[in-house]
């Protein structure tokens, strides 16, 4: 007898995904929902298995969203491989595969935006400021298609998990939205798609990120100035090899607001976004 899963089923359009989701809620089962944009690895596959504790059913979209990709980004070598995901997925107690077509999400004519303040403004936004506007209208339609109880996000797109929180409630969306901690490797590297980028070489760099974190962490969890936590965590992290660094910030973690006093009187997060080669890593962690 196989031990390998059976084939996960795959709905393509909306209407598909639907009929299955109504089904499951005809017969009382509570649905977990984890979007993502495929090119998986174990820390999506964290999530879904977080999804199914909290849900008896589990939907996981894979979509390479176009709309969160400026012109000079990687939408036409972001990975794809819709065959290896779905494998992944079924391993993984995933139910149903949500696959749908750029003009399955965006078809002809579509005009609506979805505009975000608040947890979106600065860090991310400050280098990539079509961004946000792309995820929310993405997470927007997804949760409504699907329609699910929960839907798992990462921690480690903190700044995006803020923001689909504070839509989610503003927008009166029922789904829960929960936060998944971290994936990481052995050596502290957060799991990313984008790692596959690496060099052997830039790979070494790129794991000494998690270091300079912890120990600014640390500084700013001691009340110490942050502009001078900031400053200091910018030059280790260059120092350790990366060419760029476009942000490290220690900010509120409920709602990514700067400290006003310039030291940390409550619970907090230090983000980094920064460049090895052609490869943008982000990561944070708490304070």
């Amino acid at each position: 007898m196989s031990d390998n899963p059976p084939p996960l089923p795959i709905a393509r359009t909306v209407e598909a995904l639907r009929a299955t989701v109504r089904d499951w809620k005809r017969h009382g089962f509570t649905v977990g929902f984890v979007p993502t944009m495929g090119a998986l690895h174990e820390g999506h596959l964290t999530l879904v298995r977080e999804a199914g504790r909290r849900a008896d059913k589990v939907v996981a979209s894979v979509f390479v969203n176009p709309t969160q990709f400026a012109a000079h980004e990687d939408l036409g070598t972001y990975p794809r491989r819709e065959a290896q995901d779905a494998t992944l997925l079924a391993g993984a107690g995933c139910d149903l595969l949500f696959a749908p077509t750029v003009d399955q999400m965006y078809p002809e004519g579509f005009v609506t935006a979805v505009s975000v303040g608040g947890p979106s403004q600065g860090l991310e936004t400050d280098f990539r400021p079509h961004f946000f506007g792309g995820v929310a209208v993405v997470v927007a339609k997804l949760l409504n298609q699907v329609q699910a109880d929960v839907a798992v996000f990462g921690e480690k797109d903190y700044q995006q998990l803020m923001v689909v929180t504070r839509m989610a409630r503003d927008l009166d969306i029922p789904t829960r939205i929960v936060g998944s901690p971290t994936e990481r490797d052995g050596h502290g590297l957060a799991l990313s798609s984008r790692n596959a980028y690496l060099s052997e070489d830039e790979l070494a760099i790129a794991r000494r990120l998690n270091g300079v974190l912890a120990e600014a962490a640390i500084k700013a969890a001691d009340k110490r100035p942050l502009a001078a936590v900031e400053r200091d965590a910018y030059a280790e992290i260059l120092k350790a090899g990366f060419q760029r660094v476009d942000y490290v910030a220690v900010r509120r973690a409920d709602d990514l607001a700067t400290f006003p006093n310039g030291v940390v009187d409550g619970p907090a997060r230090i983000l980094v976004a920064a460049w090895l080669g052609k490869t943008r890593l982000i990561d944070n962690m708490p304070v």
